[in-house]
């Protein structure tokens, strides 16, 4: 059965999560998901320029395609520039999670907490946020918090410290910001943790499916 729209992952957590979300938002979609962890690892060592690198995320979005999906959506903030920026061919529509997320965080501004557990997503999601400002005309302030000992819990599975673990170092790094962005899809859940703080707190799966169904309509 072809597919409606398609995800790259680099972990397998994700997939029934964003299965959650896309039938939410539209029941009966037909989804695939591709997962290749060896994307995130790799790029953590080799950086988001090395060409053998970029090369094999475009190789990866293009096998994600192959389901017939003519919305191809990567969901790893590490390596979003590159899926977004590559070249398909008018073949489908190559997108980022978490430009959805950025281009709200952009209006919500002007001053941003980033958050992340792994210390090589705040460089790429800085660069998307600040990109959406200047889209937008806005201007943004960011402030980044890498919180280091929270991706060792979602290595383990353990989903309910890694998410505590975010919330409680959030929550003590909040200042005079305007808006919180999660920049890990992995975050998502640690949004309801958060609500107690008076500035909004975005994460990115549920901005970036509801702009990933909105351009699969328009096909």
């Amino acid at each position: 059965m072809t597919a409606s729209i398609a995800f790259l992952h680099t972990a397998a957590v994700h997939v029934p999560r964003f299965d959650a979300l896309v039938q939410s938002q539209s029941p009966g979609t037909v989804v695939h998901h591709h997962v290749d962890a060896s994307l995130l690892h790799d790029v953590r060592v080799l950086g988001v320029d090395d060409p053998v690198l970029v090369q094999r995320v475009h190789q990866a979005m293009r096998a994600a395609a192959r389901s017939g999906a003519r919305v191809v959506v990567c969901t790893c903030s590490t390596i979003g520039g590159i899926a977004e920026g590559m070249d398909s061919g008018k073949a489908f529509t190559a997108m980022r999670i978490d430009r959805a997320m950025a281009d709200t965080a952009a209006q919500s501004g002007p001053r941003v907490l980033l958050v992340a557990a792994l210390e090589s997503t705040l460089e790429p999601t800085a660069a998307l946020l600040h990109d959406s400002a200047q889209r937008l005309q806005a201007v943004l302030h960011i402030d980044s918090l890498c919180i280091a000992p929270a991706w060792a819990f979602f290595e383990q599975g353990n989903t309910a410290q890694y998410l505590a673990t975010i919330a409680e170092a959030t929550r003590a790094a909040v200042r005079e910001h305007s808006v919180v962005v999660l920049a890990q899809a992995s975050m998502d859940e640690a949004v309801p943790l958060l609500r107690d703080l008076p500035i909004p707190v975005l994460a990115s799966p549920a901005l970036g499916v509801a702009t990933a169904l909105a351009l699969v309509a328009s096909h």
